[in-house]
């Protein structure tokens, strides 16, 4: 099994942003303790803050991988190019948030990604992404 976690503007500062929503630890520090416990899947991780890379890895994977993970934090909400890269690849595509949007601003309610992911998982801070991880083993 081959996956990949995408990650969009601003959580490349996780365990240092707004830990009382984010929390304290770094992604980097959560992506090797779920390397450790999902040994036998190949896990790849990439994070952007620029919009056409993360277009460009959804393209670039979306043909190769069993799945893709994708947290694509602000833009959940403004991106019509990343749900159109989603609905032009083969590979699903499970949308997680680690805070749950719905209890944030208005504007978090509403995602382009959601109407053509494979499922959401959001709000159960870092463990959305093994949670995401466990729906495509299943």
């Amino acid at each position: 099994m081959k996956l990949i976690i995408i990650n969009g503007p601003n959580l490349n500062l996780l365990g240092k942003r707004e830990p009382e929503v984010y929390g304290n630890r770094t992604f980097e520090d959560y992506f090797t303790e779920l390397q450790f416990k999902f040994k036998d899947v190949q896990l790849e991780y990439f994070q952007s803050n620029i919009e056409g890379e993360i277009i460009g890895k959804i393209q670039e994977v979306g043909f190769s991988h069993d799945g893709v993970i994708l947290n694509a934090a602000a833009y959940t909400h403004t991106s019509v190019g990343i749900g159109d890269a989603i609905k032009a690849v083969e590979t699903p595509v499970v949308e997680v948030h680690i805070s749950n949007t719905h209890q944030r601003e208005d504007f978090r309610h509403v995602s382009y990604i959601s109407p053509v992911a494979k499922g959401v998982i959001l709000g159960f801070g870092l463990q959305s992404y093994d949670l995401a991880i466990q729906s495509f083993l299943d």
